[in-house]
């Protein structure tokens, strides 16, 4: 996970920028909003997720003079197999805060042409987002282990 979400970003990332500043361009990493708390239960995923959104706004900092835009994008859970591939009984987390892909990607999309630096499509990751900065870290960790662990127990690797 740390190779593909952390590792596997930054070795293409370095290796595409002379393109991006020869041509123009701008760079979407995909987070998501486990980036805002600690993720009990999926402590390595919210982890690399976490480094994604704040290298992603260091990095934009860093190419803001070349005029290269660089987003984060926070999606919550979306309509994918993502949960049912993680073991994981993903359909309470689809019916609460799903969102559909391709809304992802048209606001994804619209956040690169404004620059945004983070994009946290929907109403409700919109909440979240601001939950968990107004929750002192531990308490916010421990209400996402109540979420994730429930979720583990109805399906995850470690129920079994």
């Amino acid at each position: 996970m740390i190779a593909v979400n952390v590792a596997a970003v930054v070795d293409l990332t370095e290796r595409m920028m002379p393109l991006i500043v020869a041509r123009g361009g701008g760079i979407i990493n995909v987070a998501s909003t486990a980036a805002f708390q600690a993720t009990p239960y999926a402590a390595t995923y919210g982890a690399t997720k976490a480094f994604l959104l704040n290298w992603s706004l260091a990095l934009r900092e860093e190419l803001r003079p070349r005029g290269i835009a660089v987003v984060a994008v926070c999606p919550g859970p979306t309509r994918t197999p993502f949960f049912a591939n993680a073991g994981l009984d993903g359909t309470q987390a689809d019916d609460a805060f799903g969102s559909d892909a391709g809304e992802v990607v048209r606001a994804a999309l619209a956040g690169l042409a404004r620059n945004s630096g983070i994009v946290v499509p929907g109403v409700r990751n919109k909440l979240i987002r601001v939950a968990s900065a107004l929750v002192p870290r531990a308490i916010a960790a421990r209400i996402s282990g109540a979420v994730l662990g429930r979720m583990r127990q109805t399906g995850g690797p470690a129920a079994k």
